[in-house]
């Protein structure tokens, strides 16, 4: 139960570089549209909240198996991340279109209140099972260790990303190219691939 405010900051700065290019904003954003961003918010946050709970978890369930494999699985992981967000930081603009498409059709126009914020929970919710972000939680356990740690960082970075999109979305995207977020994030997961790698062969400790 271990809590260590360095671990939150990292977390937290690399759950938002990843997230915030990831379909989750334009989704949010596009609720935020049709019902008062509040409800968009509160809706997105909890499922957040399930999904890094569930995410951390499956880490800390990881994290007791042997040392040696747990490390590799998670530099593979921060090493995947980087892969994909890096590869497709060429197309992020033609995903964000489809995005806003995809999820324009979802929900009811007329939800208000509660209603409002159970079709944003649900959306959001089953949207993004398996989401980059919660495997790199997960690995983010293993690395670190420190679940409650993990588990806050992780979710403030998600509510502030979701709490970005549904009132400053639009503003933001128009000075800030999707490519250039997921190319920094790209970064950071493949930075974090190889301060593991070296964790790994004793150079440095985490």
């Amino acid at each position: 139960m271990d809590f260590d405010l360095a671990t939150v900051a990292i977390v937290f700065g690399s759950i938002f570089l990843v997230e915030l290019p990831d379909k989750t904003f334009i989704a949010t954003l596009v609720l935020a549209t049709r019902f008062r961003p509040l409800y968009v918010w509160i809706g997105v946050s909890l499922a957040f909240l399930v999904q890094t709970a569930v995410a951390v978890t499956v880490g800390g369930l990881l994290a007791q198996l042997p040392k040696r494999p747990v490390e590799i699985f998670a530099a593979a992981m921060f090493l995947a991340g980087g892969v994909i967000l890096l590869r497709g930081a060429d197309k992020a603009d033609e995903e964000e279109a489809e995005t806003e498409e995809e999820f324009a059709h979802k929900g009811a126009a007329t939800a208000v209140g509660l209603k409002a914020i159970g079709v944003s929970f649900g959306v959001l919710f089953l949207a993004e099972w398996g989401d980059l972000s919660q495997l790199l939680t997960a690995s983010m356990v293993l690395q670190f260790k420190q679940p409650v740690s993990v588990f806050i960082g992780a979710f403030l970075a998600l509510a502030a990303v979701s709490g970005l999109a549904a009132v400053l979305g639009r503003a933001l995207l128009a000075k800030v190219k999707l490519a250039t977020i997921r190319r920094v994030g790209g970064g950071v997961c493949l930075l974090l691939a190889a301060l593991t790698v070296l964790q790994i062969f004793g150079v440095i400790r985490i």
